[in-house]
């Protein structure tokens, strides 16, 4: 029977459910894969847990160094996340031979082509299934089970806690503070959440995915990325009444043969599409490729259990000797759309003072930038002196829209900042 030696950086709430898990299916992965996972040190920089996981003085240990240079060691599972030191943890555990399994998405959306290249040039290998979606394969699935396909486009709701938001915001016609506050009772936000309303979450894992299914390494300052702390529960109710939904979806898409869009925004998507089902906390990633055109991949994207879970597959994959290091395709992409030079439909909100000739003024602008629009409404308010006009537009590039609107909110019509949210027909 195999053995494999594991070192565990990390003991937060997925760090445990790895050595909980681990202890409690030893027997089950014994028999079912002849393989014996055998934790043989653990490190975290919290002195005191060692005695409240009831761990042994031999394999505990506050100093990271401990495990990266221990020879008996075949795997190192780093889980503390961050940029530093889990860089330095996974670039020398990769350097002295050891394979390394990340749940990081921040490190590896800013280096993992050089990890990548570490990891070829030692014969290591490295996995990560557990930095994107929690217990959906989409890695795997990307790496391995589409590696004969050619991926045209990739878009997902890949951030659990802006789409639990939305949902409440589109569900009870809360606003967003009342859905993130929440949020954040159910344990469905972090205490400090920018990095998931902001956008950037869905940024970093978008990075990784986009490597994946293009083979371009896509930098966090090449994403276009826009947060959900802007949208109102007016836009929701209006978008509804024309059928549509917001949902904030990270976008990977070929605009031709190697120019490619990579953005995160909120979206407007037909309610009869199935990312417009997707609801809650959960996870969902639509993948469209030239042979077997769409695919849809659904799950719990957070959690300790499906992360943990992607963390097992890993390791389970890593017990297997293989012959190829790692399968990642090259692609052929040259260049990164702009989101200025990105066509796309747009789902315009006004704030306006209510008098004659409003629309002729805005509707001006928007035709000296040619831009085309496909439908108007103003939204009657009883009593009210300012009230909405909604847009719909037909494909614009976004420096037209952008400069456009530039334009107009500086009219002394226009009494609140306007609102802009992309539309997808996907």
């Amino acid at each position: 029977m195999k053995k494999i030696n594991i070192g565990l950086i990390g003991l937060g709430v997925i760090g445990r459910g790895v050595l909980r898990i681990l202890s409690q299916k030893r027997k089950f992965f014994k028999k079912r894969y002849n393989v014996d996972f055998n934790i043989a040190k653990v490190c975290d920089k919290n002195p005191k847990l060692r005695k409240k996981l009831n761990l042994s003085p031999k394999i505990f240990t506050t100093k990271f160094q401990e495990v990266i240079n221990n020879d008996n060691i075949n795997v190192v599972i780093e889980l503390i996340g961050g940029i530093n030191p889990a860089r330095d943890i996974v670039l020398r555990s990769l350097n002295s031979g050891k394979s390394v399994i990340t749940a990081n998405k921040a490190l590896l959306a800013q280096d993992l082509l050089s990890i990548l290249k570490v990891a070829s040039r030692n014969k290591s290998r490295i996995r990560f299934e557990a930095s994107v979606c929690g217990g959906i394969p989409i890695i795997k699935s990307l790496r391995e089970g589409l590696s004969a396909d050619r991926i045209d486009s990739l878009i997902g709701i890949i951030n659990g806690t802006s789409n639990y938001i939305l949902s409440k915001m589109t569900g009870e016609g809360c606003s967003f503070f009342e859905a993130l506050l929440e949020a954040k009772k159910r344990g469905f936000a972090e205490r400090n959440p920018s990095l998931d309303i902001k956008g950037f979450d869905s940024a970093h894992k978008l990075s990784i995915l986009a490597f994946l299914a293009f083979g371009k390494h896509v930098l966090q300052k090449d994403i276009f990325v826009k947060g959900i702390d802007e949208i109102s529960p007016l836009d929701i109710k209006y978008a509804r009444e024309l059928g549509l939904v917001i949902k904030l979806l990270a976008i990977a898409k070929k605009s031709n043969k190697n120019v490619l869009e990579v953005r995160v925004h909120p979206t407007l998507i037909s309610e009869d599409h199935l990312l417009a089902s997707v609801g809650g906390v959960f996870n969902a990633v639509y993948v469209k490729g030239e042979l077997v055109d769409d695919l849809l991949f659904f799950g719990k994207g957070a959690g300790q259990l499906p992360t943990v879970s992607a963390i097992l597959s890993d390791l389970i994959d890593l017990s297997y000797e293989k012959k190829s290091i790692d399968l990642f395709q090259k692609g052929l992409i040259k260049k990164i759309k702009k989101i200025d030079d990105i066509r796309s439909k747009y789902y315009i909100r006004f704030m306006v003072i209510d008098k004659p000739g409003v629309l002729a003024k805005i509707s001006g602008i928007l035709a000296r930038r040619k831009i085309s629009i496909a439908s108007v409404t103003q939204k009657e308010r009883q009593r009210a002196k300012i009230v909405p006009v909604v847009m719909l537009t037909h494909d614009v590039r976004g420096r037209d829209i952008r400069v456009a609107l530039e334009e107009i909110d500086r009219l002394a019509i226009i009494k609140k900042k306007t609102v802009v949210i992309h539309r997808e027909e996907l």
